[in-house]
């Protein structure tokens, strides 16, 4: 018999500065007597953590009433609430709207500035930004652009239609054009095709090619202008791996300006320190609308400074 799946109820919680409460589903195992129980062995807090959120009312059921200790375990159930979040540095930058209609938001971020809420980058993302300032809070990414990475991102605004978009960009019908800033070496053959196969392991750093290995990974590397011993080159990636640009740039000899893990891992930098951000943009995205069937092409206005001064993305 074909077991239909259960769909997983509304937050009860709202947003708090654009980011949702966190939902811990009970799994179907019922060795647990009391949600209590279950939260203490799942959740890896500092004992009493829990105990002292469920004394102030702040761990809610699906009708949004707080759970008391002796609240008994459902499997299946939901619980949500919202986690204390460490103090971020503010990203000194500004994320600019491109474009807005009723299905879509482009959004053109800056340096530094993470996608989406992840690891201690919560608060200071795009997507949390986005939706205070918006006013929209089921706006969500069809994409994900590197934190170090500069430039267009698209968003969704109605939750039923981000799978269509999701599509566009696992099918490979979105065009995606880059700029980057590199050292200029004209025994570099360029442009060219580079193939490789490119994994990253989770919790490492860094992403590697494997010599021999089934390609996973397509760019096409062009010169665009030089000036001195910089380039500007024209990067388009026809896959979508980790590091994709950056692995590739450096395996051609020609490693990023301000990458701060290739050809090799730099010393930690501060969390404050926004001095030479990586020299990687966004430039363009362009895509049918699989909603409304428009055509779309949108450009950053962003530029890389180490083009326009290099002397001063230097210092």
């Amino acid at each position: 018999m074909r077991h239909r799946r259960h769909r997983t109820p509304p937050s009860p919680l709202p947003q708090r500065d654009g980011i949702d409460a966190v939902r811990v589903r009970m799994p179907p195992a019922d060795r647990w007597e009391t949600v209590r129980a279950h939260l203490v062995d799942r959740l890896a807090a500092p004992k009493g953590t829990v105990d002292a959120m469920i004394a102030e009312a702040r761990i809610v059921g699906a009708d949004g009433t707080p759970i008391t200790p002796a609240t008994p375990y459902r499997p299946g159930g939901h619980v949500w609430f919202h986690r204390d979040l460490e103090p971020e540095h503010p990203v000194p930058f500004a994320v600019e709207v491109v474009h807005r209609d009723a299905h879509i938001l482009v959004a053109d971020k800056p340096h530094f500035l993470a996608t989406t809420p992840r690891g201690s980058h919560v608060t200071e993302t795009v997507l949390a930004r986005l939706r205070r300032l918006s006013g929209e809070p089921a706006l969500s990414p069809a994409h994900r652009l590197d934190r170090l990475t500069a430039g267009l991102v698209l968003f969704v605004v109605r939750p039923e239609e981000r799978g269509a978009y999701q599509t566009l960009f696992r099918d490979r019908q979105v065009t995606k054009e880059y700029e980057a800033v590199a050292p200029y070496d004209p025994a570099v053959p360029l442009p060219a095709t580079v193939r490789s196969r490119i994994d990253k392991e989770r919790g490492v750093l860094t992403a590697h090619e494997v010599p021999g290995g089934v390609p996973n990974a397509l760019s096409t590397i062009r010169l665009q202008a030089t000036r001195g011993a910089l380039g500007l080159y024209h990067l388009t990636p026809h896959t979508g791996r980790t590091h994709q640009l950056r692995v590739h740039m450096n395996s051609l000899g020609l490693p990023i300006l301000g990458d701060p893990l290739y050809p090799r891992i730099a010393e930690e930098c501060r969390p404050d320190d926004f001095r030479r951000p990586l020299q990687l943009l966004a430039r363009t995205l362009e895509f049918r609308d699989p909603v409304t069937g428009h055509e779309h092409r949108f450009v950053s206005e962003r530029r890389l400074a180490a083009w326009e001064s290099y002397e001063s993305w230097a210092q």
